[in-house]
């Protein structure tokens, strides 16, 4: 923007319109202590960046999402939200304002593909995983006479303004409140600002339309769409995620294939030595298989032949593995968690107790959910029937997964 330009300073109302909601998540979350930076940390299964983002996609007038990332840790953002319908994420800069800035200049530069320059933008905190629909709405819906609008909680505590460890004065806390995200602006304003900004250095994206003389509009949020800055935030984000998962749902599967001619089976993600193979179209694993079904009967997803049809040459050979993420995918997407999955394995031969232990590690490390969450057992049929022959391997599952509701 040319140096002496003029800024918006107030814009006439403009009607419903495409909206896009950019997440910050280039942050290294020293704060923190972790390895990684927090919003690649998972809560109850699932990284923090991947809630946000989903709560995001999911919203009906929420148009798009473009994330803005630390390039270092591109690896961990592909794992957050592999399988979401993303665009390439944008490359931060030295400071949150520089990453929003970026990010606000990609959406611009990207019109009219893969998103089209919005009227609207939602400013949003990766670590802020637990904003709901509702304060979206209200955000997008308070841009149609405003030209920016924050979620904001009022401060309800005595506040302490302190010097050298002890109380120097009580701040009047009247009309104060505290700044959360997703903060909204018309797309043309906040760009603007942010270029007319660039090393200000200020703290969130109301000060740069502050800076610009741009009204912002409070709208009351909830405590529960706080930022996990440490530790304790994280076990509270799961406590929260918990209390909303009040729809319990129980799902089975079941499976069987033949021996076939080879040298080892796939089980619950394990070749197993064997003097047979099992005859299947992808690996044939019946532990996975049993399991996959079992999860999606428990969000009344249809089963594993109408996800991966046998007729499709694409699954011939298949890891199964790929099977059981899709269906613990779908599960996340309802904002779901897994409670419990538990297999059992039905064959006279091969032996599956010296398996058992990598059996549950494997499948715990395929749904991304705690050890303790898996149970593998075995079992024979005293000789009788086809897998007492020698025929085959059966497996049946049954799952445990907690919906929103």
């Amino acid at each position: 923007m040319p140096s002496g330009a003029p800024l918006p300073r107030s814009t006439p109302p403009v009607p419903a319109s495409p909206c896009v909601a950019l997440i910050v998540a280039g942050g290294s979350g020293q704060r923190f202590g972790a390895e990684r930076p927090k919003q690649y940390l998972d809560v109850l299964g699932a990284p923090i960046l991947r809630r946000t983002v989903l709560a995001f996609l999911r919203h009906p007038q929420i148009s798009g999402v473009r994330v803005v990332i630390d390039p270092a840790w591109r690896a961990e953002y592909d794992r957050a939200v592999a399988g979401l319908d993303l665009p390439e994420p944008v490359a931060g800069g030295a400071t949150r304002q520089d990453s929003v800035r970026n990010g606000l200049e990609a959406l611009a530069a990207d019109s009219p593909t893969p998103i089209p320059t919005p009227a609207r933008v939602l400013i949003h905190d990766a670590a802020r995983p637990l904003i709901d629909p509702a304060t979206i709405t209200a955000v997008i819906a308070a841009l149609d006479d405003a030209p920016g609008a924050i979620a904001a909680v009022p401060v309800t505590d005595t506040l302490k303004r302190g010097a050298d460890g002890l109380v120097a004065s009580t701040v009047e806390r009247t009309g104060l409140w505290r700044a959360q995200t997703p903060q909204g602006f018309r797309f043309d304003a906040i760009l603007h600002a942010h270029r007319a900004a660039a090393g200000l250095g200020l703290t969130d994206d109301a000060a740069v339309a502050e800076q610009a003389g741009l009204s912002v509009r409070l709208i009351p949020a909830t405590e529960d769409n706080f930022k996990v800055t440490t530790p304790d935030d994280l076990t509270r984000a799961a406590r929260v995620l918990m209390a909303g998962l009040g729809d319990v749902r129980t799902g089975t599967g079941f499976d069987v294939h033949r021996f076939t001619d080879g040298d080892f089976v796939t089980l619950c993600g394990l070749r197993v030595p064997h003097d047979k193979g099992l005859d299947g179209h992808s690996d044939a694993d019946v532990g996975l298989h049993a399991l996959t079904d079992a999860l999606l009967g428990a969000i009344a997803a249809g089963d594993i032949g109408s996800h991966f049809p046998p007729s499709d040459p694409q699954w011939r050979g298949a890891d199964s593995a790929r099977f059981l993420r899709h269906a613990a995918d779908l599960v996340a997407e309802r904002g779901g968690i897994i409670a419990h999955v538990d297999v059992t394995i039905v064959c006279e031969r091969p032996k599956v107790g010296p398996h058992r232990a990598a059996m549950a590690a494997r499948i715990a490390e395929i749904l991304g959910i705690a050890l303790d969450r898996v149970s593998v057992k075995a079992t024979t049929t005293e000789r009788l029937g086809f897998t007492g022959r020698g025929e085959g391997i059966a497996a049946q599952a049954a799952a445990t997964v907690r919906l929103p509701g």
